[in-house]
């Protein structure tokens, strides 16, 4: 296989230049020179090639009502379910049933193994890394790591290797995202005093998968690359690749793939949500997500912004404070508006340091990956009055929030809608660190 060769970084930039002071040197534009309104803008945003074939996902409803005699345990209420047709989830449906309930996004149900956010986060990613001629990626995260997980699935299904640097040393009992990461790809364990740089961690190994014939680079280049090809077609990148020698192509993705092109699977997913015959555009919505790096957040508040959505959406914060979550979305913005153009003094967001996700703390704040008396037990409980998995650690601080605003909405009220973002398969991790808390359930 001819491994194509990228252009350099000055290349890049000085492309760029012309781009951006409007000397474009092809009569096709990009979708940075055009104005569209919000819809034509996502349109055109959302004009690529996807590694899911549709953004569908299924729609359930939890109904919270206490006069259907459900029962409580441990403080959360156990909830019975129907499940909705995409087709019947029209206005009138949701008018017509006035018991307090939310609705749930299963996309935990995606992928038997790559689900949830993982999926939406490389639904755009990995045609780029194909398009690029990817022979090898190399990523991080911990031991149990879902984001590894599926970048390891999702790379052997197309013929690419993974190399997967876990934090921390290799468990005794492999099990759960790790069992999985061991058998789709290359794991590598780092000490944690390494795996602070992370910068670094990532570019040193990436060095050694290359050797002395391959290529590296980060993501980041491979969008870069991505823009300027939107921009004077395939040949400018296909010229490069002819004066290249190089036997492996190496990319770098971020930790929980949190590179800008993450948001554009989860704008999909709005625009999906959005249909008429579903959620549609005019009725307010409270969209409910957990947030461990808080891209997916970012990514459902963009969505809205874009398609100018009356949705609100609420990120429970698990894994950092609030003003590090907020530079993160700074970041995200700035990003997404220097790729891809976005006029958000037209939408209303006129700066790109304005929030678009509402920030809230946990009921019960805690270390990140640290998990509570009788919360193994809620989770237990949610499955089996409702079939639906969540777990402790991720999608039960959702579920939570779920079913606090679900109670309180009334009559013509916002509807609360929660994205399940997967993780199940961190259940059996959890399992052998909390072993006295699940051994409960045999009673």
């Amino acid at each position: 296989m001819k491994v194509q060769r990228f252009p350099s970084k000055a290349a890049i930039s000085a492309t760029k230049r012309s781009l951006y002071s409007g000397e474009l040197p092809h009569t096709q534009q990009g979708v940075a020179e055009v104005k569209f309104s919000g819809e034509e803008f996502v349109a055109k945003l959302l004009d690529r090639r996807w590694t899911l074939p549709v953004p569908d996902a299924k729609i359930q409803q939890i109904l919270l009502s206490a006069k259907n005699g459900y029962g409580t345990l441990g403080g959360y209420l156990s909830n019975d379910v129907s499940l909705l047709n995409n087709a019947n989830l029209g206005p009138r449906m949701m008018e017509d049933n006035q018991e307090p309930s939310f609705y749930i996004v299963r996309d935990d149900l995606l992928h038997p193994l790559v689900n949830g956010n993982k999926s939406r986060k490389l639904d755009a990613l990995l045609p780029l890394v194909e398009d690029h001629s990817v022979t090898d990626v190399v990523t991080c995260g911990g031991c149990q790591s879902a984001h590894a997980a599926a970048v390891a699935v999702s790379c052997a299904e197309r013929g690419i290797k993974s190399h997967l640097l876990l934090r921390g040393e290799q468990p005794e009992i492999q099990t759960g995202y790790n069992l999985i990461s061991a058998m789709y790809g290359k794991v590598t364990y780092i000490p944690r005093s390494l795996y602070a740089d992370r910068k670094k961690m990532l570019k040193n190994h990436a060095d050694y998968v290359a050797g002395s014939s391959g290529h590296v680079l980060w993501f980041d280049d491979i969008l870069e690359d991505s823009t300027i090809r939107n921009n004077f077609g395939s040949n400018f990148a296909q010229q490069e690749a002819r004066r290249s020698g190089h036997s492996r192509n190496i990319a770098i993705v971020n930790e929980g793939a949190g590179d800008v092109v993450a948001l554009l699977g989860v704008i999909r997913l709005v625009q999906y949500l959005s249909q008429d015959h579903l959620f549609g555009k005019k009725r307010s919505l409270k969209l409910i997500v957990d947030a461990g790096t808080g891209t997916t957040a970012v990514g459902l508040g963009l969505g809205a912004i874009c398609l100018g959505l009356p949705w609100e959406i609420t990120a429970v914060m698990l894994a950092d404070t609030v003003d590090k979550y907020q530079q993160h979305e700074t970041r995200l913005i700035s990003n997404f508006k220097r790729h891809f153009g976005f006029p958000f003094v037209e939408s209303g967001l006129n700066d790109a340091s304005e929030s678009v996700v509402h920030w809230v703390d946990r009921h019960c704040p805690r270390k990140f990956g640290n998990v509570l008396e009788g919360e193994v037990e809620a989770c237990h409980e949610i499955a089996q009055r409702t079939g639906i998995l969540v777990d402790p650690v991720y999608t039960l601080s959702a579920w939570e929030m779920a079913t606090v605003l679900g109670k309180r909405e009334t009559k013509g009220d916002a509807k609360v809608v929660m994205l399940h973002t997967g993780g199940t398969l961190g259940m059996f991790g959890l399992a052998q660190r909390y072993r006295s808390y699940f051994s409960k359930l045999k009673d």
